[in-house]
């Protein structure tokens, strides 16, 4: 009956299905899906040193060159989001810097700190290309055609040794290889959504309270224990239907990698039965519909924010990060943390698992006894 009545309702089918994909979708395309920096070309009429230029900066590490065929196409794609930031290569590129003439180069960011970064990385091959074009006038001065000595100092600088930079790690990484912003984004929006949906399921609770529909029940052979169970059993399908759909369909549409399978299945029904027992409670409590709607939303997002579905819980201060394990939510997202953004073993997770099973006992238990009065009394 639960769930009848559950998928009945057409905007629960949003909410619980499209809505936590539409989200994933968002999120991962905004913070980026694939760790690499996009940067906007126009570079029509540069000639050879302006494609000179945009290969130097597709070769650079963690850079992907997207063309654009006009300025206004650029500034759009920067605007909307698309692109972190663009430069415009002018006409005649090659022909003044051939000539010893000043070019201008037009650089479009976003005033924040990655458009500084993304002037640094542009900067970064303007350099390399002047050291180029430098070692051709220097040649030039001495007998050798420019356009000679350009394509030979080209040809011969990537040998030319250099300035090099070794990349090494002090600690643990707190993300595995590999992993992408649709990895870290698809756990917490299942353990955002999950625990969501179920305590705004404490409406229906009401509303069957209020109608008389549970204590009905009662007057048949089947016994209070039976109904209770009956209840939960419901909600419970009802949060790892939603679950289960959100591992799936992110695997499949987005590529994510969840780890170990059966490490991922245990922690669902952990995070299932924990967020169910929340669902109960908060039926058991309240008198009205209205009043369950609006404070189950409330309690949920706040929970959310404070157990890390929405800001990582490593940039916490040791403080905020014990307080943020009294909520369910932060053990769950510890849990999934360790099985999707570290790689660990299905016992790695084991602690996280055997505390949301204590939320979930607790939870239940107390939702439990103040249903049975509710409906026996």
């Amino acid at each position: 009956m639960t769930l009848r009545r559950f998928f009945r309702r057409r905007t629960n089918l949003f909410f619980v299905f499209v809505f936590p994909m539409v989200l994933v979708l968002l999120l991962g395309a905004t913070f980026g899906g694939n760790n690499q920096t996009k940067i906007g070309v126009v570079s029509a009429g540069s000639g050879p040193l302006g494609t000179d230029l945009v290969r130097i900066l597709g070769g650079m590490k963690k850079v992907k060159v997207v063309p654009y065929p006009s300025d206004a196409a650029l500034s759009g794609a920067v605007e909307r989001g698309e692109i972190e930031g663009g430069v415009i290569i002018p006409s005649g590129y090659s022909a003044a810097l051939s000539a010893n003439q000043d070019a201008v180069l037009r650089w479009i960011a976003r005033p924040d700190q990655s458009g500084q970064q993304l002037g640094a990385v542009l900067q970064a091959a303007v350099d390399q290309q002047n050291g180029i074009l430098a070692a051709a006038r220097f040649a030039a001065e001495r007998g050798t055609p420019f356009g000679q000595a350009l394509a030979t100092a080209t040809k011969v600088a990537p040998s030319v040794a250099g300035v090099t930079v070794d990349e090494t790690t002090a600690g643990k990484s707190v993300f595995a290889p590999n992993v992408t912003t649709y990895d870290v984004e698809a756990s917490s929006e299942l353990v955002l959504f999950v625990f969501l949906t179920s305590l705004a399921g404490s409406a229906a609770l009401v509303e069957s309270r209020r109608l008389g529909v549970t204590r009905r029940m009662l007057s048949t052979p089947t016994a209070a224990r039976e109904v209770l169970a009956g209840l939960a059993l419901g909600r419970f399908a009802v949060a790892l239907i939603q679950g289960a759909f959100i591992v799936v369909g992110t695997a499949v549409l987005f590529g994510v990698g969840w780890g170990n399978v059966p490490g991922v299945a245990v922690l669902l029904v952990g995070v299932a039965l924990a967020a169910t027992g929340g669902g109960m409670l908060l039926g058991a409590i309240f008198r009205t519909e209205q009043q369950a709607s609006s404070v189950s939303i409330l309690v949920g997002l706040g929970l959310a924010a404070l157990g890390g579905c929405m800001v990582p819980l490593q940039i916490f201060s040791d403080t905020m990060k014990r307080v943020a394990h009294l909520t369910p939510q932060a053990w769950a997202i510890d849990g999934f943390s360790a099985l999707v953004r570290q790689g660990s073993r299905f016992s790695d997770m084991l602690p996280q698992l055997g505390v949301l099973l204590g939320f979930a006992a607790v939870l239940l238990a107390l939702a439990s006894w103040r249903l049975r009065r509710t409906i026996t009394t």
